[in-house]
């Protein structure tokens, strides 16, 4: 559904879900010329096909759009046209939506839910979008930027960086921080069961101590009934 703010990601989803079921000639092409009797056959289905394909994406695109947001935009138009009227009106420029990415880009912080890997990925995910603005980052400036900031936890791996005189790529950084990332998890499960079994230990052991005194309580007292009797 078209928000207003999400024309980009709308835009994406029209053209998959019309071009997979290979409703989207429409979008695609201009509309033909209106076949006569001289239009030949193939003329002529082509021109059925496109205006279906013409009816059925405007439908689709007018259902995605909230209805406050439908008013003003062309209605006696094709679905290419449309879809470009619908652009001009809620595309965010690219000046905008170039400096929101590299506010997206500078401000990352790990996140060990989503994983290293994913963190590192997405990284490349907006380095890839801004280069569609032309604004190219190189693959050094992402390593740079995703060691810097790593926690402390991946003090060891940017110790070895910076060791090194070669640059990394970045499918080297990712496997080597899966591997740290790794074995932290490791590390801090098996520093929870250690503290686990302690903490059942001195329970158990506090326990015994426990019987030990209430089995001397109770040989002090039978022992004390003999020497009445």
């Amino acid at each position: 559904m078209l928000t207003g703010s999400n024309f980009k990601r709308w835009k994406q989803d029209i053209e998959f879900a019309l071009g997979i079921v290979d409703m989207d000639l429409a979008l695609r092409e201009d509309e033909p010329a209106r076949p006569n009797d001289q239009s030949t056959a193939d003329q002529k289905a082509y021109y059925a096909r496109w205006e279906k394909s013409n009816r059925l994406s405007l439908i689709a695109m007018k259902r995605s759009i909230a209805e406050h947001l439908i008013s003003g935009l062309p209605e006696d138009t094709n679905a290419r046209q449309f879809l470009e009227a619908v652009g001009e009106r809620y595309r965010v420029s690219d000046k905008a939506e170039a400096g929101n990415l590299l506010s997206e880009l500078t401000n990352m912080r790990y996140d060990a839910a989503m994983g290293v890997r994913e963190f590192i990925l997405k990284m490349v995910h907006i380095q890839s979008k801004l280069k569609a603005h032309e604004i190219v980052l190189s693959e050094n400036y992402i390593v740079h930027q995703a060691l810097n900031v790593l926690p402390a936890e991946f003090s060891q791996i940017k110790s070895a960086y910076n060791a090194q005189n070669e640059t990394w790529s970045v499918n080297a950084l990712i496997t080597k921080c899966v591997t740290e990332e790794e074995k932290l998890k490791k590390e801090e499960y098996e520093s929870a069961h250690l503290t686990t079994n302690a903490t059942l230990s001195s329970y158990r052991g506090n326990g015994s101590l426990r019987g030990q005194m209430l089995m001397a309580q109770r040989n002090g007292k039978t022992l004390g009934k003999m020497r009445t009797m």
